[in-house]
């Protein structure tokens, strides 16, 4: 494998996008995929694939772009100043899955490849990414299963690893202005080189091959639980803390935003309906209550 063999992620990123488009399809039943090809006018494009309306899956984008720029927009080199200026080329794979049933957590999974070059000098690259998932209604074996595959995709890359990147996905996916976790974390990494190219890339796979592993059988023990009205409103009450999230703090968002990316691709990341409500609190006592007190706070779901 040559240094920074681009063809291969990128061949491995459409395969995983194929065959996560398969399963979805598979557990929902019913509704298929649309897929788009784009091109961005300022260099590469994509291919976008959405479902919305399902019987299971209510609204799913699982979109691979590869895109070329002249400068790294403020999102990705802000912690990385010395890259400003840089040329650039970003490819990535970013899922996310609403499903229907609020019963049904909600999974988010993004793996991604940049590259910053300088005439004359050596192309710095790094992967990013990871997986979390953001329940409605918590299960004590769901969030251990899921957190069982995060730590079987970093167990052959050393034995800090899944701590250290838990650890980040907590600190992560959380909204400040809430004091609040969005979901209860899993995986999330950035700035990954120092194993190598081709250590690097075993561990993409690893991630990626374990994202699916994890969320489908999840995804189908939960899909046909029995709810009403109230669960459906709460579920989408906490579907506007996603959009907060998004909108605010996700870097994929601001990094498509800011890179003249394909707004309804990048977009498709929020959930519908919505519920924004003023001052809500949960029941005390209440399977809501629960949400927040047990499954919402960092901790370590392997113990």
């Amino acid at each position: 494998m040559s240094e920074i063999d681009v063809q291969s992620v990128k061949d491995y990123l459409l395969s995983l996008q194929n065959r996560f488009v398969s399963i979805l399809e598979q557990e929902d039943g019913e509704t298929t995929f649309q897929t788009d090809t784009w091109d961005r006018p300022l260099g590469g494009g994509g291919k976008t694939c959405a479902m919305e309306n399902g019987p299971v899956v209510e609204r799913s984008g699982v979109n691979f772009s590869h895109v070329f720029g002249d400068n790294l927009p403020p999102s990705a080199s802000a912690h990385r100043p010395e890259l400003a200026g840089r040329h650039f080329q970003a490819l990535g794979l970013s899922t996310i899955v609403h499903p229907r049933n609020p019963y049904a957590p909600t999974c988010h999974a993004n793996l991604r490849l940049f590259i910053a070059e300088k005439d004359g000098e050596a192309p710095i690259w790094w992967f990013g990414g990871g997986f979390d998932l953001t329940p409605i209604y918590g299960f004590e074996e769901d969030c251990v299963f899921w957190h069982e595959h995060a730590h079987a995709a970093c167990a052959p890359f050393g034995k800090d690893v899944y701590s250290e990147y838990k650890k980040w996905a907590d600190q992560y996916f959380y909204l400040p202005h809430r004091q609040e976790a969005r979901g209860i974390g899993g995986l999330f990494f950035d700035d990954l080189n120092a194993w190598g190219f081709e250590r690097c890339f075993d561990f993409i796979r690893e991630v990626g091959d374990h994202f699916l592993a994890a969320y489908q059988p999840i995804l189908n023990r939960r899909k046909n639980t029995p709810y009403g009205e109230h669960q459906r409103d709460f579920q989408c009450y906490r579907r506007g803390r996603y959009v907060e999230f998004n909108l605010v703090y996700d870097r994929g968002t601001l990094f498509g935003l800011q890179s003249a990316g394909r707004t309804e691709s990048i977009l498709i990341s929020l959930p519908t309906p919505v519920h924004f409500r003023y001052n809500w609190k949960p029941e005390a006592g209440s399977e809501e209550a629960r949400l927040y007190e047990h499954f919402l706070p960092a901790r370590d779901w392997l113990v």
